[in-house]
Order: structure tokens, then sequence, then C-alpha cells
């Protein structure tokens, strides 16, 4: 009697827990755009051997006071045409919010083109100091990709 008990206790649940992993793991790996990551890069290396999905064109390293800061951005991932695009700029000191720009419905795998689409992000910026500009495309299915670049007012 105590043998079946320790066969209830402690052998089937080990049994139906490598069953029901080898089921889920066979399931998951049927999937073609999955893949079994057992050892991941860090992020410093796999990120050299990747295009980065958002890049930020057009951006001095250095502007004059009340001089517009320009940019245009270019999207390397067509999943995220039709989205909405977001552009803010920090003041780097204090991670305040300086201004921002949202573009909604960003249309440009069809033409090809930079975005924001048949309008600009200008905006002139009055106190010198350091900044971050932060780019974030959000598609139609939530997803979100971002970069960000630093620059300096003189």
């Amino acid at each position: 009697m105590a043998t079946k008990r320790v066969l209830v206790v402690f052998v089937l649940p080990i049994v139906f827990s490598l069953i029901f992993g080898s089921v889920v793991m066979a399931d998951i790996l049927q999937k073609p755009d999955r893949e079994l990551n057992m050892w991941p890069m860090s992020s410093d290396r796999s990120s050299s051997h990747q295009e980065k999905s958002l890049e930020i064109l057009n951006l001095s390293s250095q502007y004059s006071v009340n001089e517009p800061v320009e940019i245009q951005v270019k999207v390397n991932d067509a999943s995220f045409d039709c989205g909405d695009l977001y552009i803010t700029i920090y003041s780097s000191s204090t991670n305040e919010v300086i201004t921002q720009g949202g573009f909604l419905e960003q249309c440009f795998v069809n033409t090809n083109s930079l975005i924001p689409v048949n309008d600009k992000f200008s905006k002139p910026i009055d106190t010198p100091g350091s900044y971050k500009v932060v780019v974030d495309m959000v598609s139609k299915d939530l997803s979100n990709t971002s970069t960000s670049s630093k620059f300096n007012v003189k």
C-alpha cells in the first residue's frame, strides 16, 4: 500500500510534467516564426548585427538658441506602417519635457517615404543646454519601437 502512495504522490506528477512539457515544447517549436533561444547574447552584441527599426535623420549635434530643431524619421520595419509617431524633446539635466509632437496614421511603406508624411517636426529651443530627443512609433496592433539621440543648444 505504501508503494502505491509513493507512486501516486511522487512518480506520477513527474511523469505527467515531462509529458506535458514535451507536448508544449513540441507545439512551440512547430510555429515557423518562433525560436528557442536558450543562450541569449547580451543586448550590445545582438544589436550590432541588427538594423535599428527607427533612425533619426537631420539631427545636428549642436543648435543655436531659437534655431528650430527639424528632424525626420526613417522606419526600417514595415510592420509599423500606418502607425502613430511621437517625437519628444527632454532636457537632459532635469528630464523635463520641453516640447512634443504627435503625428497620427503615418503610412509610409507604399511610398517609401520618411515620416512625418506631408508634415514636419520643427521646434525652436530658447534655452541653452543639453537635450535628448526621443522618437516613439506605435503600430496599429499597439506594438512599439523607440530610439533617442542627444544634442546641445548654445
